[in-house]
């Protein structure tokens, strides 16, 4: 099987790309990589977990990470002293509630898993402090009945953090945005909303405070870079063919304000299908 047949299954697919050499940077960059646990720590030691981190301070109690794939957002939010609800419909040994399994019983985390889908939670009216959805909107069938359904769950106070959902400008965009994913040809499930439609959504399900964490602000949204390789590739790309101009850039972006103020710029002018935004809001 090639990278341009369907696969029958996301573990299939998953299988398939981490045996093709040339994609092992991509393998660790989602976190598909083995031993699981390690990847997992990873993950957890990341800049995208330490902006996650600060949302958190102050949080305890329980929290649902909603479409949790191989746990390694469960795991993070364990390490953090959570007691972890992983909602993963697949139970695959590889990409889903086995893989979570495992990872839990060798972590030693207080992890469990629940194999359904977010636009139906098996859970009552308030059970969590914290829901945690990471790349997971863009998937939901029901953009609003998702999000209902997070919002019903939460306590009174309740956290509800979404990072890492893909943006079109257009509808038109969409088309484009999934034949650039280097993933959606494997298996497909891959789609994109428009801004106002997850803040609509969002806001609709009665969720208060609503923060909008654009694509350059943070690294929720633009990891696996850092900040310092992200300035790199900016300058990189602003350079590109001109023999000297990369460095320059590069040295400009570390003077005081001026990376603030090439994020706004980006922020203004970025258009790629596809990009990445970032929700935070509480349930009242």
């Amino acid at each position: 099987m090639n990278a341009d047949n369907s696969f029958s299954s996301w573990e299939e697919a998953v299988a398939w790309l981490r045996r093709q050499p040339e994609q092992s940077q991509l393998i660790a960059d989602c976190y598909y990589d083995d031993p699981l646990i390690e990847a997992a720590d990873r993950y957890w030691r990341s800049d995208e977990w330490a902006a996650v981190r600060e949302l958190l301070v102050g949080r305890s109690g329980t929290a649902l990470d909603v479409g949790a794939g191989r746990g390694i957002a469960s795991y993070a939010l364990a390490k953090e002293g959570l007691e972890v609800t992983a909602l993963e419909p697949d139970p695959s040994e590889l990409v889903g509630g086995g893989a979570i399994r495992a990872l839990a019983a060798e972590s030693g985390l207080p992890v469990r898993v629940v194999e359904e889908f977010s636009e139906r939670l098996p859970f009552c009216d308030g059970t969590f402090d914290v829901v945690f959805a990471r790349a997971v909107l863009h998937h939901t069938r029901d953009l609003q009945a998702a999000c209902r359904e997070f919002f019903r769950v939460l306590k009174p106070g309740g956290l509800f953090i979404a990072i890492r959902e893909h943006v079109i400008s257009r509808e038109e965009d969409l088309p484009r945005f999934l034949d650039m994913h280097p993933l959606h040809k494997l298996y497909g499930g891959e789609h994109a909303y428009l801004l106002r439609q997850y803040i609509a959504a969002i806001g609709q399900s009665g969720f208060l405070h609503l923060k909008v964490i654009s694509p350059w602000q943070s690294p929720l949204n633009y990891a696996p870079y850092s900040l310092t390789t992200l300035k790199a590739e900016v300058a990189r790309r602003v350079g590109r063919g001109i023999p000297g101009v990369g460095l320059m850039v590069n040295s400009l972006l570390d003077l005081p304000g001026m990376w603030p103020l090439t994020r706004k710029i980006l922020n203004q002018f970025d258009n790629r299908p596809g990009r990445l935004y970032s929700f935070v809001a509480t349930r009242p």
